[in-house]
């Protein structure tokens, strides 16, 4: 009796000791793996990249996750206490896990026979979005519970919520309480009224079924609960429920257009070639160079010039327009096209299109780089040259067909003689006149033959206008998009020095202004005398009426504007330089002071 006694003793500490044993394991192996808690101390969600104009506007934001990081202390009591009611009441009283929380939840899971209600604290909802795997299982409910216990250890209430609510995901691209409050209202999250908390707080248990925009029935009574549960705990009063009930929900999601889209797309190519997925999600600061104010006249002018256009030729006409500051190359204004949410190819930037006469100032700056001077004559006279074609001969012709004999380099820059332009590229040779153009920084290139002296090779409308600046001041320009980079710290990433050359000496400046201001005061852009100011400027017309440009500058800016078709079919009859581009520019000039 006594042997078997002891066998049975023996045998039952076997197995507590078996099941001790197992439990340590499954404990160590539990433990083992959990992350290190001190990591939130440099805590830092992916957050959206803004983008600020020169005048320190918001032109447009970059994003994987439409997130804008904002402190717990800058989180209004309002909006806390709307999500801790609906959450997690008793959040201020736990220590990361709610033992009655847990009990109370698992009571009303058994009477309704189903799970109605979660025990999880937002302390462990905050866990289950930073360290662990989205899987359903003990070892993870324990790992869940050791983690919150010790960020509660290590972290303020105000801390810990406010990385939840930096961190949840609110619906409609939303990323944190900024970025709802912006999608959903319009607004910052320090603007919310109390009853726009009490929605976006209703959210994150699921953001497609309380969405204003899908179930606004739904949503408002999902406001409901959270304004009752604020009144129940005492956060608000009566009379504070019932007016943020009686709000209206949003009718429309607050999605943010580009400012300036195609300046912005342009920009955000150059930034993420440089800087990579960083732009998405590290929350950085760009200043950008455009003006806003111009930006917006740029539009009403291009607007405005297509809609004019349109009455009197087919559809489809498309406009470029690019402002750059004449001293240092800062593009302050780019439209690309008619509408940038209709095509995104951006017109300024990319379109390879022939210069038509727009490229005549370059020869005639060679002459004058040459030695000859404004006064000097050259022959207007029929001339042929060996065309392309063995046997074929190239005859340029004026655009009204009649010649005008001796005629000063003056005169022919103003009234745009294509056969005295040729003659005078002809004995200035045309590869000098190529290497000339490209040395005032003309990027496009330049085939070697006649016919470019007349514009026949392409070029985009930002290479064009950014090369008309040496006209101006006598410096080549780089054009670019942006003047700073910032981390999300403020610390400075990047600042941009304006590259500028002097390519020309200052006589030669003096007869380029003096020539692209008579063809104002003379020539073929003398509608621009209504500016009542000093402008210059040349401009440009292709075979059959393709291509349309004019190209000038004042004392601030150096702008360009073309227009034509994407198919390169004619614009319209007689739709020269001076009569479609040429009245684009004169408006946003009016507006450019």
């Amino acid at each position: 009796m006594s042997f078997f006694s002891n066998w049975k003793t023996l045998l039952i500490l076997a197995f507590l000791g078996l099941v001790l044993g197992a439990g340590g394991g499954f404990a160590y192996w539990t433990l083992a793996d959990l992350p290190e808690i001190r990591i939130l101390e440099t805590y830092r969600p992916i957050e959206s990249t803004l983008v600020y104009s020169a005048d320190n506007k918001v032109l447009a934001e970059f994003y994987l996750e439409r997130r804008n990081f904002v402190p717990h202390y800058e989180i209004p009591d309002r909006v806390k206490k709307a999500i801790v009611a609906i959450e997690d009441q008793r959040f201020y009283l736990h220590p990361g896990v709610d033992i009655i929380g847990i009990l109370r939840a698992l009571y009303k899971d058994i009477m309704a026979r189903k799970i109605v209600e979660g025990g999880s604290t937002i302390t462990q909802q905050l866990t289950k979005m930073l360290f662990l795997k989205p899987e359903k299982s003990i070892a993870r409910k324990i790992k869940e519970a050791l983690i919150s216990l010790q960020i509660e250890r290590r972290y303020t209430k105000d801390e810990i919520l406010g990385m939840y609510l930096n961190q949840a995901y609110f619906g409609a691209q939303a990323y944190g309480i900024e970025a709802a409050a912006q999608a959903y209202f319009g607004k910052s999250v320090g603007q919310l009224t109390l009853g726009e908390a009490a929605m976006v707080a209703g959210l994150p248990k699921a953001p497609s079924q309380f969405s204003p925009f899908r179930s606004p029935e739904k949503a408002k009574f999902r406001r409901t609960l959270v304004l009752n549960s604020m009144l129940d705990i005492g956060f608000i009063t009566k009379a504070e429920h019932d007016s943020a009930n009686r709000e209206p929900l949003p009718a429309k999601r607050f999605s943010r257009r580009y400012e300036a889209p195609y300046f912005v797309e342009f920009l955000r190519q150059q930034l993420e070639a440089k800087y990579g997925d960083k732009i998405y999600i590290s929350g950085m600061k760009i200043y950008a160079t455009v003006d806003l104010s111009l930006q917006k006249h740029a539009e009403a002018a291009v607007k405005h010039g297509i809609s004019a256009m349109e009455k009197r030729v087919k559809k489809g006409v498309q406009v470029a327009l690019i402002a750059l500051d004449v001293r240092t190359g800062q593009i302050r204004a780019m439209v690309g096209g008619a509408d940038f949410w209709d095509t995104q190819f951006n017109r300024a930037t990319q379109a390879m299109r022939q210069s038509g006469s727009a490229f005549k100032p370059f020869v005639y700056a060679a002459a004058l780089e040459n030695g000859m001077k404004p006064e000097d004559t050259i022959l207007d006279a029929p001339i042929s040259f060996p065309g392309g074609r063995q046997g074929s001969v190239w005859s340029p012709r004026n655009y009204d067909g009649e010649f005008r004999g001796e005629v000063t380099l003056r005169k022919a820059l103003a009234l745009s003689l294509n056969v005295a332009t040729v003659r005078l590229a002809n004995n200035l040779g045309i590869d000098n006149i190529i290497e000339f153009a490209q040395k005032c920084g003309y990027r496009s290139k330049l085939q070697p033959y006649l016919p470019t002296a007349l514009g026949a090779s392409d070029v985009t409308p930002l290479d064009l206008t950014a090369s008309y600046s040496v006209f101006a001041t006598g410096k080549r320009l780089e054009p670019f998009s942006y003047d700073r980079v910032l981390s999300r710290d403020g610390i400075q990433l990047e600042d941009v020095i304006p590259l500028t050359k002097q390519v020309l000496p200052p006589e030669t400046v003096d007869g380029m202004r003096g020539f692209l201001r008579e063809v104002i005061e003379s020539g073929t852009a003398m509608r621009a005398k209504e500016l009542k100011r000093t402008v210059y400027g040349k401009t440009g017309t292709t075979n059959d009426f393709t291509d349309a440009w004019f190209v000038g500058f004042d004392e601030r800016l150096v702008v360009g504007v073309w227009v034509g078709r994407d198919n390169n079919k004619p614009l319209g009859v007689k739709e020269t330089g001076a009569r479609a581009a040429l009245p684009i520019w004169i408006e946003f000039m009016k507006n450019a002071q």
